[in-house]
């Protein structure tokens, strides 16, 4: 038995230090296999849940992809003219290809965690592998989608993402449920590790359900001058979802930025936090989330900066637009400054629509519940996540569907 598999067998019961318990013991682990094919030849239900988070079937607007079904791999393509700058496989197979791979597995994330990362370890079903080489400039996404299409089931991937040197690219991820599954456990690792001089830009999408539970667990290796942009977006109800992801920013003139969106409606549970460690000259760090609640939501937004170097300095921001009496927002930001010239900031802000928007653009002709959704879609602006604009085009428009099935 592996060292690994040894801690995660130890932490099969430990708690979440976040967020509500779960029994993972009452979700199945029974799946049928699906068989291989081009994406664009899966069921017109899943493809369509899949555009809502951001994947689409047209493969010629993606450099590659990724496509997992439950427990099964269908696709892990990537276009003939970016052959030379991507690889994409499933976690599984890089292990079996490459001896050195194993160096990035399990680094940045402890195994024995909590009962999650345990249980990736312990029943651990695949998940991607994208590595983008040396100095290539991927100029078009690449996308992975990560799909539950039995009710009931626990999923548990775990991914690893490499920037090499001098290397540009952007990843597209989006995570969603069949329409028939209602209840279910997705447990989700991923690595990042960004070298020197890189840029990478990672959007992922949520698209669950109101009986289903997530528990994300990622962290990030920034180096020399490289850049990680975090962009998360979360519309749709969820029983519960809780997440921490950390960034390293271990390398001088590191960067990172983290970015969030939600939305919690329904009985939705939400703890989602972002925390930067900036370890070195230059390093500098920014999260920025904003959280809307209504019906009967709670949303707990967590900001962490941690300056470990005089020279770094880094911003949080959170701002939360409150919908519903029954409704929650907790901002919670923590600023630690282990060295003399650490330069650390926050605001936060919580309140509801102010009656005079509503008003004036009621004179204007719109009805209360125009105004009000007007208000909404204008309050999550893509604009914080500074994509290309061609991107920011293709997010902004899965905000549209989902802001409007939510409103």
């Amino acid at each position: 038995m592996s060292k690994s598999h040894e801690a995660a067998s130890r932490a099969r019961d430990k708690p979440a230090a976040l967020g509500p318990d779960v029994d993972t013991g009452t979700y199945s682990r029974q799946t049928k296999s699906w068989s291989p094919c081009p994406i664009s030849n899966l069921p017109g239900d899943v493809l369509n849940r899949a555009f809502e988070v951001g994947v689409v079937p047209e493969e010629k607007s993606r450099s590659a992809t990724y496509f997992q079904v439950d427990h099964s791999v269908i696709s892990k393509a990537v276009r003939s003219v970016f052959e030379d700058k991507v690889e994409i496989m499933s976690t599984k197979e890089a292990l079996n290809k490459y001896s050195w791979f194993k160096d990035y597995w399990w680094r940045l994330i402890s195994v024995d965690t909590d009962k999650y990362t345990a249980l990736a370890e312990l029943r651990w079903d695949q998940g991607y592998f994208v590595r983008i080489l040396e100095d290539q400039k991927v100029t078009i996404p690449v996308q992975s989608c990560l799909f539950v299409s039995t009710e009931n089931l626990n999923q548990n991937v775990h991914n690893v993402i490499i920037a090499e040197p001098g290397s540009e690219a952007q990843l597209i991820t989006g995570c969603a449920v069949h329409p028939n599954v209602h209840r279910g456990l997705h447990v989700g690792v991923s690595e990042f590790y960004v070298k020197e001089d890189a840029s990478l830009t990672f959007t992922m999408t949520h698209g669950w359900a109101q009986g289903f539970e997530t528990r994300p667990r990622s962290a990030a290796l920034i180096e020399d001058n490289a850049a990680f942009v975090s962009n998360y977006m979360c519309f749709k109800p969820v029983k519960s979802l809780q997440m921490y992801p950390v960034a390293y920013c271990k390398g001088e003139n590191s960067r990172v930025s983290f970015n969030s969106l939600l939305y919690g409606s329904g009985t939705s549970y939400i703890d989602i936090g972002s925390k930067v460690v900036l370890q070195n000259k230059g390093s500098r760090g920014e999260v920025v989330a904003r959280a809307i609640a209504t019906d009967n939501a709670q949303i707990c937004a967590r900001g962490f900066l941690q300056g470990e170097h005089g020279g770094s300095k880094a911003h949080l921001e959170c701002r939360g637009l409150l919908l519903s009496d029954k409704a929650m927002i907790y901002a919670v930001p923590e600023l630690v400054a282990k060295a003399q010239g650490a330069d650390l900031s926050h605001e936060a802000a919580v309140g509801k629509i102010a009656e005079e928007q509503i008003q004036y653009l009621m004179a204007r002709g719109f009805s209360e519940e125009e105004a009000e959704a007007l208000i909404v879609r204008g309050f999550m602006d893509v604009s914080i996540f500074g994509l290309p604009k061609e991107l920011e085009n293709e997010i902004q428009k899965i905000v549209d569907i989902t802001a409007e099935r939510a409103l």
